[in-house]
């Protein structure tokens, strides 16, 4: 069970708690996808954790769960172009202040470790692992993800989405090298910069 420090708190003086977290900071081509969930005060449900500590098959019926009961959620997703002119990092940063301001039903705002610099926002380490909101959010923003790789699946199977989400593993670096680069990869990751230079 998450301890949920901070939810407690501010849902003992019936105030709301704002989670967010994202998915996709990690691999080379497609979006960065930034979720925000506002669970109604006094919230439970002991299915929710950390994203990663769950299965596909239970990520998908938590993330109707959560659509369902949250109080407010909504998404960001951030390109691949957007990435490359930000840099990843003030990608999600963005993206995550953006979220943060994005309604005025909260009282607090609960981030996985990234810090914007607000009175009304704290981050967390592992946060996911430590608050229910933060972990409904990081719930929403890989089950998201995941269904627009498998949608970028179909357009082009030759690279094999379904399977690596566009994570650098040995077989997707393989593909790439078969059949170079579309517009769905980051250019400012070093895997995908070289193998553009390669195309000249």
């Amino acid at each position: 069970m998450l301890e949920n420090k901070y939810e407690q708190e501010y849902w003992a003086k019936d105030q709301y708690v704002m989670g967010i977290d994202e998915a996709g900071r990690g691999p080379l081509c497609g979006p960065l996808v930034v979720a925000c969930c506002v669970l109604p005060i006094n919230y439970n449900n002991d299915d929710i954790n950390d994203s990663k500590k769950l299965t596909a098959k239970k990520r998908e019926a938590l993330f109707k769960t959560i659509i369902a009961d949250a109080h407010h959620y909504e998404f960001r997703i951030v390109s691949p172009k957007e990435i490359d002119e930000l840099d990843i990092y003030h990608a999600t940063k963005k993206a995550m202040d953006e979220l943060s301001r994005s309604t005025n039903i909260h009282a607090l705002t609960l981030t996985d470790a990234m810090p914007l610099k607000r009175y009304d926002v704290i981050d967390m380490i592992k946060g996911d692992a430590k608050s229910i909101s933060i972990a409904a959010a990081s719930i929403l923003a890989k089950v998201l993800r995941d269904h627009i790789m498998m949608g970028y699946d179909v357009l082009y199977p030759q690279y094999e989405y379904r399977k690596h989400k566009g994570y650098g593993t040995k077989r997707h670096l393989e593909l790439m090298d078969e059949y170079g680069i579309n517009k769905l990869y980051r250019l400012s990751f070093k895997p995908c910069r070289d193998r553009q230079l390669k195309l000249f």
